[in-house]
């Protein structure tokens, strides 16, 4: 790694937020190398949360600090309130925290490597606060959006 983007990594550090792709292979033992600067985006504390997403094939990997304000948004319901408790309870039963080794490789639970179809080769998308775990050919269907559709989402979102 060069100089400038070691002097960058150090600028940016801990703001958490992910942007780019990235194609990984699992190792042997199924391990994934988070990119060093997704790694120096996570800050404090150095763990991930893999969570299968809501609406496509692949995962969801939010740093410790950013669930932090996720669950607090999903205590503001009450203890009653069966669909958000079914909703916690069946999330989180499927979800995994994990921290990084010494070379930056995480292990994936079997069951959401399953879960989202990912076999070998597994591509790292950046979605802002957060990255996605895609196989090849799910990342590849999912990513098609024409110019009008974008615009809107773009509107949607406020940007």
């Amino acid at each position: 790694m060069d100089s400038a983007n070691i002097f960058l990594e150090k600028e940016i550090e801990g703001q958490g937020i992910f942007v780019g792709t990235h194609t990984h292979s699992l190792d042997p033992k199924r391990r994934l190398t988070i990119p060093s600067g997704w790694r120096a985006q996570v800050g404090s504390p150095q763990n991930l949360y893999i969570l299968p997403h809501i609406h496509d094939c692949c995962l969801s990997v939010i740093p410790a600090s950013m669930m932090q304000e996720r669950i607090l948004k999903m205590r503001q319901h009450s203890i009653a309130d069966k669909k958000a408790r079914q909703f916690a309870r069946v999330l989180a039963s499927q979800s995994d925290l994990v921290s990084w080794d010494s070379q930056g490789r995480i292990r994936i639970s079997d069951s959401l490597l399953v879960k989202a179809q990912l076999t070998d080769k597994v591509v790292l998308v950046g979605a802002f606060d957060s990255f996605e775990l895609w196989s090849p050919e799910n990342y590849e269907k999912s990513v098609v959006m024409d110019n009008t559709s974008l615009q809107e989402a773009a509107e949607y979102v406020g940007l």
